[in-house]
């Protein structure tokens, strides 16, 4: 699967998708605004990335307003707070086969460059 998770509103998604040409090499591109991501699809980044903390923002401002870092949360919870509301999903979420890149940081980027010879 070639897939890519993404808000289409958010500039720094865009980049990245322009940037590793994602849309040329036939990405699926799912915005996760518009078209919700579903428990099927979680389950199966999770399975890739490990854990749903793994894909779990703490940057989202819906995590500040809830105050989500005064509270041990568990798998589920990462999992449940995921499914409710899309801004808890680290963005963009790239997969390609069974590797998957997950967020933004510069290192997670040059390693989707270098899997897919940008």
């Amino acid at each position: 699967m070639n897939k890519v998770f993404y808000l289409s509103n958010c500039d720094t998604c865009k980049r990245i998708i322009t940037k590793l040409s994602l849309k040329e090499k036939g990405f699926e591109l799912q915005d996760i605004k518009t078209n919700k991501i579903s428990t099927e699809q979680l389950n199966e980044l999770k399975e890739l990335a490990g854990s749903y903390q793994a894909l779990f923002s703490k940057v989202s401002r819906k995590y500040k307003e809830l105050n989500l870092a005064a509270v041990a949360l568990s798998e589920k919870d990462y999992c449940n707070y995921i499914l409710q509301e899309y801004t808890f999903l680290k963005r963009p979420v790239i997969i390609s086969g069974k590797q998957i890149f997950i967020g933004n940081a510069q290192k997670t980027i040059e390693e989707a460059e270098k899997l897919l010879n940008v």
